[in-house]
């Protein structure tokens, strides 16, 4: 039976809604754990220094793991590391909600990251072979986009209530709902994929330098957050990390059976959408780390309140997402749809950069979210879909990895880059200013600057899709031999 007959057609839906149930759990894990923080602390009692590690950790196993666990998918079938990422997420995740230490709840954090390594390219890997007549294509990216462009804020509304309401220890139990059933759906859904025999054997050169290179990278930026860009430990880490990805390069180029191929970087499509995705990746923290500062910190909200104040941005992206997607990408192509997503990203970051102490969220915050909804909804789905369209289904898992690893490191540089400049600018409006009150515009003025700078990410990101980006989508493969993932 093919991928396209009737009772596989109506099964396929369901397929979506498994993957973009597992999509959920690792895009929402990233902002989740955030807002419950000071609660672990102080049940944990760790230092404020050593709290960064609980968010490093996750990402510094995720984003050095994502090429091989994409990989793996390719090689031992999607609906095989699918499962396996599933079952150890809620393990790792059933670990961390039982700490009894901080030791043990970096351990679990570090274990999150390392099975969503495995769990979010097979879901996008699995969405691309399953979805391949283009209008069906499109209504699939327009629901995966939208939730990966949602789920941080997801995230912060569900720590927020389930601080609020239960215990912090509720973040990492949350996945153990969403999991269970994910798992039982995929060993229904998923038909396990035919292991063709003298399958390559992983490149493990490949697979340690680039997995050694994206934790020298990650970890970087993320000391650079907190001990500076001049810190030795900073140089020495980003250097190696682009030293380790150089070798990786050039060991691709020789080896029979590379862990990345790359001529799936070396599309010009391809390559502008993964490059679209880290600069959002990048520029979307603004919103997300400095807004919820500024809402819980200067304005006064609630960790739950914090989180529905993100609720209008979400309400504004998810129909935007479908739209776009299935409407505007067959008509218009993904590069004015990106492009103009990334210039609307750019001005809601203006927008807000008028905040003040005293502003008001709805005339100052509200208007900035609904016009990020805008952008982000334009650029998700249609970036995610040209990136991983035409793909040869061997690569598809690997590719998904590279939209992953994307997001990452972008979301590392951002955050590192963004933190900087905002602490540089409040230390330096607090050592020019004496006036009463300081403190509080000093944190708001650090606020504006980064926001100021993601608008100029956002930019350049508009420049950058309109110079990479097709002008057109091309058409996707309707081949039945493509894969279908179906069960019997």
């Amino acid at each position: 039976m093919t991928a396209t007959a009737h009772p596989e057609n109506k099964r396929r839906w369901f397929v979506l809604a498994l993957i973009g149930l597992a999509q959920l759990m690792v895009v929402l894990d990233a902002t989740i754990v955030n807002i419950a923080l000071p609660s672990a602390q102080q049940a944990l009692g760790f230092t404020d220094d050593a709290r960064q590690w609980i968010v490093t950790a996750y990402a510094l196993s995720f984003g050095s793991l994502l090429l091989l666990g994409g990989r793996l998918g390719d090689l031992w079938g999607r609906k095989r590391v699918f499962v396996i990422g599933l079952v150890g997420f809620a393990a790792a995740s059933a670990l961390g909600g039982f700490a009894q230490s901080f030791a043990m709840l970096v351990v679990a954090r570090a274990m999150q990251g390392a099975f969503a390594a495995l769990l979010a390219p097979a879901a996008l890997g699995l969405l691309t072979t399953t979805f391949t007549v283009p209008t069906e294509r499109n209504r699939a990216f327009a629901v995966f986009g939208g939730i990966a462009g949602s789920g941080a804020a997801v995230g912060l509304i569900l720590g927020g209530a389930l601080t609020e309401y239960l215990d912090w220890r509720w973040v990492m139990f949350v996945n153990l709902v969403l999991a269970i059933p994910a798992v039982v759906g995929a060993l229904v859904l998923l038909r396990k994929e035919t292991v063709v025999a003298g399958r390559p054997r992983i490149d493990v050169p490949g697979a340690l330098s680039a997995s050694a290179g994206l934790f020298a990278i990650v970890y970087g930026f993320s000391n650079a957050e907190t001990h500076g860009w001049a810190a030795p430990l900073t140089i020495a880490s980003l250097a190696a990390g682009v030293a380790l990805l150089t070798a990786f390069v050039a060991i691709e180029r020789r080896v029979e059976h590379p862990l990345l191929p790359l001529r799936v970087v070396a599309d010009r499509a391809r390559g502008g959408s993964f490059l679209a995705v880290a600069i959002v990746g990048a520029g979307m923290f603004g919103v997300f780390l400095f807004l919820t500062y500024y809402l819980q910190q200067t304005l006064g909200f609630s960790p739950l309140k914090t989180g529905l104040a993100f609720l209008p941005m979400m309400g504004a992206l998810i129909p935007t997402a479908a739209i776009g997607q299935t409407r505007l990408v067959p008509r218009f192509g993904a590069r004015r749809l990106v492009t103009f997503g990334m210039a609307l990203g750019a001005l809601a970051m203006l927008i807000l950069t008028g905040v003040t102490v005293d502003s008001a969220y709805t005339s100052h915050v509200l208007p900035g979210l609904l016009v990020m909804g805008l952008g982000l909804g334009l650029v998700m789905a249609p970036a995610m879909s040209t990136a991983t369209l035409g793909v040869d289904p061997r690569d598809a898992g690997v590719a998904s990895a590279m939209v992953n690893t994307g997001q990452q490191i972008g979301g590392s540089i951002g955050t590192a880059l963004l933190s900087t400049l905002a602490s540089s600018a409040a230390t330096s409006y607090a050592t020019n200013h004496r006036a009463a009150g300081v403190a509080a515009q000093a944190a708001v003025h650090g606020y504006t600057t980064a926001f100021t700078w993601s608008a100029a990410i956002f930019a350049l990101g508009a420049l950058a899709s309109w110079l990479l980006l097709p002008r057109s989508v091309p058409q996707a493969d309707t081949d039945p031999a493509a894969q279908p993932v179906f069960a019997h």
